[in-house]
């Protein structure tokens, strides 16, 4: 259905005019091409993101894999999940002890977060999904994403997460001693392996 009527807008997001902003994370699963999209409503962290995958692993990805014992995570080399950032190892550690889960990071090397499968076989299409709407509410932006579909039967769902995240989290000194972390032989800063402890 088309609106008929124009609608005035700014032509720009100005934030200071805004009641509030949504912050997407997106999991993209290749095989089944399926994506799950947690909208944020604060800020995007370290701990957000590795709560977006725990919060997908234990609504969804548990009943897709029941049988795995690691998950893979591309990453792309900047943001709140940089591989130079030691906050985001320590949270995605928390993770791993979480879900009792071996997790194999990858992160796509500065400028090459194109090839990330996410960035071009999902966002894309989010983008298109809300191009020109009004979103007034975080469940209105909820909606629109998860309508989104293509013709290779791309199937797209979405949670809200709530809880807000402070900025600026600084690691102790020893925060190795906390982690299980091996990195690759080739290009170790970009790859690397983190494994649960047992408790």
């Amino acid at each position: 259905m088309y609106c008929t009527q124009p609608i005035e807008s700014f032509d720009h997001d100005y934030p200071y005019l805004s009641e509030g902003k949504f912050v997407p994370h997106g999991i993209y699963d290749v095989k089944q091409n399926k994506a799950h999209i947690n909208i944020g409503v604060s800020c995007e962290t370290a701990e957000f993101i590795c709560d977006s995958v725990r919060k997908w692993w234990k609504s969804r990805g548990i009943k897709e894999y029941s049988r795995a014992n690691k998950i893979l995570i591309l990453c792309d080399a900047g943001g709140a999940n940089s591989y130079r950032h030691n906050v985001f190892k320590v949270e995605l550690q928390k993770l791993s002890n979480k879900i009792n889960m071996k997790l194999k990071v990858a992160h796509y090397p500065p400028y090459a977060s194109k090839w990330n499968p996410i960035e071009h076989l999902v966002f894309p299409h989010v983008t298109r999904s809300i191009e020109g709407v009004l979103i007034k509410t975080v469940e209105e932006a909820k909606n629109i994403i998860k309508s989104t579909t293509t013709k290779t039967g791309l199937k797209v769902t979405t949670d809200i997460i709530k809880k807000k995240y402070d900025t600026g989290k600084e690691v102790a000194k020893d925060f190795m001693k906390t982690m299980k972390i091996k990195f690759d032989e080739c290009l170790g800063k970009f790859n690397y392996l983190i494994s649960p402890f047992k408790a």
